[in-house]
Order: structure tokens, then sequence, then C-alpha cells
């Protein structure tokens, strides 16, 4: 039988106690600094019980508590009840900071631990330098106590790399270490350490499935002047696979010897990306007996690379937006039977997930899911991130609002789109939050704007109308989406926080502006964007937005005296590509939906 989160905790307090510590800190990343990882790195789930993709739990020996951001505030509050755990609101007023929080509940001259294969190298110095002002508090990182109380842990996974083939791809993974090369050359490295699971998976044109929903496979690659080594244990690799690689020249090692490949590097110096590489490996770097390697401290140059998609890339998203369009509108057009009568109450957030998933996997080249769907109908619509599970699902009713995000991996292309189905009669307040968001939405994709523009200075076309009506929305408007790699990839992104990376063209953005109303409702909708050039002036070259995203929104609850006639126009030019592209695809009783769902709003 399964222990409780506070029998955990009191497992754990047994081995700070042994440890001498007063505090132990649990992030939610792996020693890829993964956003969604692999079941064996899954420690703060195991000792919170809090499972969101975000968040940070801290336990001391008399106290606890968590840390997340508005995506979770809900769900964590439901998940962290019955245990010790206090909820931290990130960006709330009044939340202190994990080492306010540590330096008031441990006192001066503490030891805290954390495991430093599991924390950026930024984040422990950081952590560091902010626990020493409250009171001389130290930080121990070698030692993972889940090693000792966590019975049944996960294994790190062993499943095969497949090669991802050229026609998808578009470039060699020698050319774009080639490129990778010359980047350095410019940032004065002579190599580096690649950590982020999605950036090794699209440099070496491989992929697998190792992490749920995200076709990559944990591995480190080392990049010197000379040659390029991948660490990966050696079970997971194919003849084929192991054929490829030596092709390729890329010299394979079992993936536990990327600390003897850090001290057997002998160039000048390496770039270490301190928000990627964890503390571990950057402390072997640098604490080498040879100090002439020196550590070049910057960006990791693959982030910005995977970023904008070559043409082959570019092709292969308006492929999968394509069959992800086909799956959409056949889901819209079987739902439509149910909507505004009793038997929608047949159906579940489940049931409806499962039958959206169905569709998608008719499609040819379909691969999974690109993340976990999220169907809320009603108040679970307030819950940003919500994901129905047996405890929770609920049956749909014959009013109120349906929000729908979800995504499907296809071996062409990721897909991501959110849209706010009306079930039924609406309240005068649901249809105004819906139209809010659909101007924010509309008004990002009216977007002009010079190339190298940061999300951040757009980011307010989306939430400008909300502001005057005193609404808002905590997460972010938009972010970059993978080839066939991880839904979310940056560092591009549409946000009320400063991200100063430009945007340019040929890189995808997804514009996801919503409202939620907690305990009745919310709002979203969501395309997939591809960033295009507009027009070049004498003040420079200025870029667009291209929707790749192709499905109807739902016209139902527009409050139409609110829309400007721009955004009415966007609406009917979309519709009527959304028809025109997709009804050649579809049976004549889902070509005859299609063209009600898409006529002009007048």
């Amino acid at each position: 039988m399964a222990k409780t989160i506070n029998e955990r905790l009191e497992d754990l307090r047994e081995v700070m106690r042994r440890e001498h510590l007063s505090a132990f800190i649990f992030p939610s990343t792996d020693p890829h600094q993964g956003e969604y990882i692999p079941d064996h790195w899954k420690g703060r789930e195991f000792i919170s019980g809090f499972n969101g993709s975000a968040g940070t739990a801290v336990v001391t020996m008399t106290s606890a508590a968590l840390w997340t951001d508005s995506r979770y505030f809900i769900a964590a509050a439901d998940q962290l009840k019955g245990t010790e755990y206090q909820l931290m609101k990130l960006k709330i007023e009044g939340t202190p900071t994990i080492p306010e929080w540590i330096g008031k509940e441990c006192g001066a001259g503490a030891e805290v631990g954390i495991d430093g294969w599991c924390s950026s190298a930024n984040a422990v110095k950081e952590l560091v330098a902010d626990l020493r002002k409250e009171g001389g508090i130290t930080v121990r990182t070698n030692l993972d106590p889940l090693k000792q109380i966590w019975q049944g842990r996960p294994v790190i996974p062993e499943n095969p790399v497949e090669i991802f083939p050229m026609r998808y791809a578009g470039e060699s993974s020698r050319d774009k270490i080639a490129r990778i090369r010359q980047a350095l050359r410019k940032r004065h490295a002579d190599g580096m350490l690649m950590s982020a699971l999605d950036d090794i998976a699209w440099t070496l044109n491989l992929r697998g499935t190792d992490v749920h929903c995200n076709p990559v496979f944990v591995s480190y690659l080392l990049i010197s002047s000379k040659d390029v080594t991948l660490y990966v244990n050696k079970v997971k690799l194919t003849p084929e696979v192991s054929a490829y690689l030596q092709t390729e020249g890329i010299r394979v090692e079992e993936y536990e010897q990327v600390k003897k490949g850090l001290n057997d590097y002998f160039e000048y110096n390496i770039l270490l990306d301190p928000d990627e590489v964890n503390y571990t490996l950057y402390e072997v770097v640098r604490s080498k007996a040879n100090p002439a390697v020196g550590i070049v401290e910057e960006e990791s140059p693959v982030k910005r690379m995977k970023t904008v998609k070559n043409e082959t890339e570019i092709a292969g998203f308006r492929n999968a937006m394509l069959k992800d369009g086909i799956a959409m509108t056949k889901f819209l057009y079987w739902l439509s039977g149910y909507i505004g009568k009793p038997e929608i109450s047949e159906l579940t957030e489940i049931s409806i997930d499962q039958k959206l998933t169905s569709l998608r996997a008719e499609q040819p080249l379909y691969r999974d899911i690109s993340f976990d769907t999220i169907a809320g109908y009603g108040e679970h619509g307030a819950i940003v991130h919500y994901e129905a599970t047996p405890e929770t699902d609920i049956p749909l009713q014959p009013r109120g609002m349906l929000l729908l995000d979800s995504g499907a991996q296809y071996l062409d292309g990721t897909t991501d789109i959110t849209r706010t189905i009306a079930l039924g009669p609406l309240t005068e307040e649901e249809k105004k939050i819906y139209t809010l968001v659909l101007q924010g939405h509309i008004q990002i994709e009216l977007c002009k704007f010079p190339s190298g523009s940061s999300g951040t200075q757009i980011d307010i076309l989306a939430r400008k109308y909300m502001w005057r009506e005193g609404l808002n929305y905590l997460h972010g408007t938009g972010h970059g989406v993978g080839t066939y790699l991880n839904v979310h990839e940056g560092p591009h992104q549409f946000r009320m926080e400063w991200k100063p990376a430009p945007l340019v063209a040929g890189m995808t953005i997804t514009d996801e502006p919503g409202i939620y109303l907690p305990g009745r409702c919310g709002a979203r909708t969501e395309n997939t964007l591809l960033i295009v050039p507009y027009m070049e002036t004498e003040f420079g070259k200025f870029l667009q937005f291209d929707s790749l995203t192709l499905c109807p929104i739902d016209k139902t609850p527009i409050v139409r005296e609110m829309l400007l006639q721009e955004e009415i126009d966007w609406l009917n030019q979309y519709h009527q590509r959304v028809f025109d592209t997709l009804s050649p695809h579809l049976n004549p009783e889902e070509v005859a939906w299609l063209r009600e769902a898409c006529a002009p709003l007048n």
C-alpha cells in the first residue's frame, strides 16, 4: 500500500535528521531542466502530491510549503488538501520567496539541501546568494534523499530512439552541427555541453518516447571543435540508429559517463548555458584540475536555431495543421449533434477527450497527443490547466461553455489549439468574457511589427480590452511550438513579464488569451501562428502572423456590438480560409455543418 504524503514527509525528515539538514527543496525539473519530465525525476510530485508542470516544494523539520503559478492555484489547493503543505501563490502580493520563507522557518546558520543534478547552475547560484542574505544559511547539493525513501521509484526510461527522416527535418545533423560550431566560434567557445532534450533531438534528427507527449530521449551531447559525443543508455539504440550515428560522425558513450566526458574535455573553453546545465555538471567543469578550461556562460545557440523553421519544417506544420483541422472539424460536427439537447449529459469531459483523440489517431502520421487534453466544462473551465480524472470527471449539460485545449504529435508537425464551445444558453457574463478573449486573440493576429520585436511588446494587444473591464489572466499569451518536438518551445513568447527574445520570420508561436472566473466559467481561444514577412520600408523589415491552425471559432457566444469592424473582417476572412481548405476533405454532412460554422458574421 502506497504511503500517504504525510508519511513520506516523515521518512524525508528522518533522512534530514541524519544529514543535519534544516530544509530540503524539491524543484519540478530533472537533470535536463525539462518542463515535462520522466517519472523517475518527479520527486516534487512524490513528496507533495501536486502533479502540475511547474512548482517547488520545500520541507523543513516542522513545516512544508509549495510554490506554483496562477495556472495551478485551484488544482494545487485541491491536491494539497489533507497534507501539511501551505500553498504559496507566485506573483500574488504577500507571498514570500522561497529563501524568505526558509529564513523565517529555519533561522540563521541553517543548512538546506537541494539535488544538484535536478537544479540548473543559475538556480543554485541564485539560491545560495539569497539564502546567505537570510542569515548565512548554507546549501548542500550532493544529496538525493529520494534514493532512500522512494520505494518502487520508476527507472530512467530505456525506450528505443528512432531516426527523424530528412524529408521532415529538412537539414542534416552534420549541417546543424556545423552551424552550431560556427555559432560557438562567435561566442569564443570551442565546444558546449548540450543538456536540453529537445535541443539534442533537433540537433541529431532523432526522436524518442522517454517523456510523456514529448518525443525526446534522455541524453547529453558534448560538442568539441573536433568531436561530438552522445551520452545515452546504449540499450536504447537500435542497429539502424547506431549505424546512422556512426555515419553522422557521432561517438556514443553511456549516459552515466557524462561526468567523465567533461573531466576529459581539454580545449580552451566550453559553453555551458547556466539555465540549462545542471549545477552538478557545471561544478565538474568549474572545479577541474586543469584551470585552463574556461566556462563561457551564455545561452545555448541551439535554442534560437531550432525556433526558426526551414521550408521543409514549415510545409510539415501546414500538413499537420490540415490533418488536425480535419479531426477537430469532425469532432465539432459530432458534438453539434448533442448541443442544446438533454442527451449531451451522456458525454463527459473524459469521453469527449477520448473521442477527439480517436479522430486525430485516424489521421496519417499521427503519433501521440502533444499534451494532456484540457477539457473543462462550466466551472472547470476556470481551472487553467485542468485535467479531468475519474474523480473530477463531470457530465456535460445543455448550457454553459466547454473549454477544450488540445493538440497532437504528427511526424511532420506538432499542434496546439483551444476552442471554447457554447453547449446551450449562455449568461451575459459568459458571452462578455468570450468576446473579450476573442478580441484579444484577433488583435494579436492583426498585428504588424518590426522584425526583432519582443513578444512582451505585443502582449498588450491581447489584454487591452480586458484591462478596461478590470479583467486579466496571469499566464503567458503565447509560446513557440516544436517540429514534432515539445509543444512548448522558447525562448520567444508573448508574456506580460519582460522577455527580450526577438521575434523573427520562420518562428511559430501560439496566440491564446483567456479569462477565468473561479467557480463560474473560463474562456480561451488559441491558434498556432507562423511569423512571416509583411513589408520592408526605410524603417526596416516588418513582420506579421499567418494562422496555421484551421478550425472554426464558435460564433454563438459573440457579442457582435463589442467587435470592431476590422475584427469582424478578420474573423470572416479566417473562416472563409478554413472552409475552403478543409471542405474537400470532409463528407457532405460535415461540409454542410462547416459551411454554417464558417458563415460570415454580419
